[in-house]
């Protein structure tokens, strides 16, 4: 890309002069961005435009990865690190007097996803890029992303992430390759050389305009990828005459309105009838413009739709794209002729679903008249594999007649959207062992009896290039220091580390660095939110977003039982702690966001607090997103992974910390399990119920949680506390979680794993005191942590999903 530093500041002025118009040194750090981020997109488009040649000239199978969130954080240095060019990028503006870091910081983290599902997404992009998979992301083109988050007086409030107000200096528009998107209307039959044909008329369109994202791969210019996302926009700018003159200008421009308000915002407030409306336009929106740009860009090679499962792979990231299958099946029988068996096969080999949640009321459902008004053609296509469906089941399984309506796609009324991907896909895989085994005894039971060949594991993994690699770049430059440069290709090398558990100058080196990480993000909570916090003190951290079974409540009641035990006994003795919050919680989610001024209510009282002096520190950073979390992984002691027992799929965040050396403190959930099993019960600290306890509660009805408030006096007394004046500003604001804790009966088990949660806590704390011990456990952490890379997820989907071959390292 770059020969050496004199060849980057030469093509680096040219271009700063012809795109800005002046020299170099006049420019701001806003036009340096964008001069590089247009140098190197000019210098990998060459490439893109070739890789894109060659994915149409291929006769190797592509991948599509549909989801509705990508959260793929701020690219520019990390493709700087992708193409060994970095340290020439830095030295050649630090020779121009630019500052590197101020250029990085002028990227907007991509409002184009929320949590884990997105981070997975964009892992998987990642190592996909790596491994030389043609693979490409199919999403929605967010104008507001989610939102967001501002804290008044605790509590959250949100704004619209409006990240796109300077454009995204690394999309490209592609009006050429745009999709008409049909909705509502009516569809009617005709009957055309003895076949049925379907006719869909009077119907609103929306044009799906893409924008592709160049994706690349760590030490791999030859295959570039796309992440394609969509934009609705109006088929006409043409505006309603007559109605404008007459001075109803709402209704003038009322088509423009809500066809832009598609890709307006992720996940739109779903409580009322015009949000469920714009949920289920958002979800077919882009799986038929991604749907239908496929199949376009299959019939340019010319190819035989018999070929389609051997060059094409449709992967549906969680139920929201599960109308992929349906859409799929639309485009085969109405637009290329096929026939119904023809079609179906061709859909179930070349889509496949995973699942990622365990938890009941996640799992989406759409009522069948809503459904049926906005999408009247593909209803009538999941009715028909509905009654196809159960068909087969009371064929196959003549002891069980109710099995069938069970399970079936359409039932009381509503359309269950995890029973259509599960039917129309070939594999169904969990995101844990824990996880899978959950889907195939509970969840998906009778699924898992009728096709038990579709269900299978991939474990999450995470892009540790970034999370370790970019984000901790002491810490990898000391494991190279070590044990060569082989680990940025190959994960499982790291594994190579655990010689030096016992050395006692290695891990000097591993705490130095921690510290310097520490210092790092104390200064920039400081700076933000004016809170001074000890870099010597343990940082206790949890990351996520914000709902009941994550558990920041038990967390921060925790904490205020601390805070009650150290007023109480003044000769307690801890060491000095930081606790660490954030995540957002969604808008509607009302306990959520109750949790969210808890934990900012607390901060108030215990920082404030001079009889501490500073022993313990609570901090909400808002805002959490992709690059503040590069920030906070490196820094970390204690890694809160505290979910209830069998509610967490697997979880990445508790990946991200166990690479970067942090102890996890967690439950027997999700990929816990998983971390457990590779480091070993003297390398992370586990309490709590397991979730074959917690399955067997649910199955009896729970338990009472008054036992465990009434013979427990210090849980008894943060109960209260929620509610009885201790908070003075409060305003009943915590009713809400002193009700879900008594009165609905804690069905996330707070109260049951609170003894067990505090005293694992304290154990940890004893344990920092022998630092030996301490970071041993911290090295076994990160050398242990190849097998969640992405790399090896990608490897498991690539030879048990996607039937496609990949990079050898």
């Amino acid at each position: 890309m770059f020969a050496d530093k004199d060849s980057f500041m030469n093509d680096f002025s040219l271009k700063f002069l012809k795109f800005q118009g002046k020299p170099v040194s006049e420019g701001t750090s806003k036009e340096y961005y964008e001069t590089l981020v247009r140098l190197i997109k000019d210098k990998i488009g060459i490439n893109w435009a070739a890789a894109n040649e060659r994915h149409s000239g291929s006769q190797s199978k592509q991948v599509y990865y549909f989801s509705m969130e990508f959260l793929i954080g701020r690219i520019l240095e990390y493709y700087l690190i992708n193409f060994g060019v970095q340290d020439i990028v830095r030295r050649g503006l630090e020779q121009f007097g630019i500052s590197f870091e101020d250029v990085m910081k002028q990227e907007p983290d991509a409002g184009l996803g929320n949590g884990g599902l997105g981070r997975l997404a964009a892992c998987y992009l990642d190592s996909m890029a790596f491994l030389k998979i043609r693979g490409h992301g199919n999403g929605i083109r967010y104008k507001y992303g989610l939102f967001e988050q501002k804290l008044v007086d605790g509590y959250q409030v949100e704004v619209p992430d409006n990240w796109l107000k300077n454009g995204y200096a690394w999309e490209v528009r592609k009006p050429e390759k745009a999709v008409v998107v049909k909705l509502k209307g009516k569809v009617r039959t005709e009957m055309t050389n003895d076949k049925l044909i379907f006719i869909h008329e009077n119907y609103d369109s929306v044009l799906a305009v893409p924008y592709d994202i160049p994706i690349t791969g760590f030490d791999n210019s030859f295959i570039i990828n796309n992440l394609r996302i969509w934009s609705a926009e109006p088929l006409t700018d043409e505006i309603d005459l007559v109605s404008f003159n007459r001075g109803d200008y709402s209704k003038a421009i009322k088509y423009k309105t809500e066809v832009e308000a598609i890709s307006n915002i992720l996940y739109p407030e779903s409580s009322s009838l015009a949000g469920k409306e714009l949920r289920l336009k958002q979800e077919y929106f882009f799986v038929a413009a991604g749907v239908g740009s496929i199949v376009r860009s299959f019939k340019k090679r010319n190819y035989s739709f018999k070929d389609f499962t051997n060059k094409i792979a449709i992967h549906i990231n969680d139920t929201h794209p599960a109308l992929c299958v349906p859409e799929l099946m639309r485009i085969l029988i109405d637009e290329e002729g096929l026939g119904w068996d023809e079609a179906w096969n061709i859909t179930v080999n070349t889509c496949s679903f995973t699942n990622h949640t365990v938890l009941p009321e996640a799992l989406e459902y759409w009522d069948v008249d809503l459904f049926y008004y906005i999408l009247p053609r593909i209803y009538m296509i999941i009715e028909e594999i509905d009654q196809r469906f159960r068909m087969e089941i009371n064929r196959r399984f003549t002891d069980n007649k109710d099995l069938a309506n069970r399970i079936a796609i359409i039932r009381d009324g509503t359309i269950d959207m995890a029973s259509l991907a599960i039917i129309g896909s070939n594999s169904v895989n969990g995101v844990s062992k824990q996880h899978s085994e959950i889907l195939k005894s509970h969840l998906f039971s009778h699924f898992y009896r009728i096709y038990p060949v579709k269900f299978t594991n991939v474990t999450n993994g995470i892009s540790y290039r970034r999370f370790l690699l970019k984000a901790n770049p002491d810490l990898s430059q000391l494991i190279s220091s070590v044990i060569g440069e082989h680990w940025k290709y190959d994960a499982n090398e790291l594994e190579k580390l655990l010689i030096y558990k016992n050395n006692d100058e290695f891990l000097k080196q591993l705490e130095n660095i921690r510290y310097q990480n520490k210092s790092r993000l104390a200064k920039y909570i400081y700076e933000q939110q004016g809170i001074a916090v000890d870099p010597n003190s343990i940082f206790d951290i949890q990351v996520k977003r914000f709902h009941g079974y994550k558990r920041q409540l038990m967390n921060i009641l925790r904490i205020m039982d601390l805070y009650n035990q150290l007023k109480e006994h003044r000769e307690l003795r801890i060491n000095p702690f930081t606790f660490i919050f954030g995540g957002k919680a969604s808008p509607g989610y009302h306990f959520a966001k109750a949790v969210i001024k808890l934990i900012n209510s607390a901060a108030g009282i215990i920082n404030e607090d001079k009889d501490l002096n500073g022993l313990i520190k609570v901090v909400f950073l808002r805002e959490f997103n992709v690059s503040k979390g590069e920030l906070v992984y490196p820094a970390c002691d204690i890694s809160e992974q505290i979910s209830t027992a069998s509610r967490e799929a697997s979880g990445t965040g508790n990946m991200k910390f166990m690479i970067n050396g942090a102890i996890t403190l967690g439950t027997l959930d999700g990929a816990n399990v998983e971390i457990r099993n590779a480091v070993g019960d003297e390398n992370i600290e586990i309490f709590g119920l397991t979730s074959e306890e917690v399955l067997e509660y649910y199955n009896h009805g729970g338990y009472n949680p008054w036992d465990e408030y009434y013979e427990k006096p210090r849980l008894k007394k943060v109960i209260d506390q929620m509610v009885n004046g201790f908070f003075v500003k409060e305003n009943g604001d915590f009713r809400i979680l002193h009700d879900s804790l008594l009165r609905d009966n804690d069905q996330f088990f707070v109260l049951r794993d609170f003894s067990s949660y505090n005293e694992a806590w304290y154990r940890l704390n004893q344990k920092y005191n022998n630092k030996k011990e301490w970071f041993g456990s911290a090295l076994t952490n990160i050398a242990k942590a190849g097998i969640f890379s992405s790399d090896r997820s990608i490897r498991d989907y690539s030879d048990n999903i996607w039937k496609i071959k990949y990079r050898k390292v």
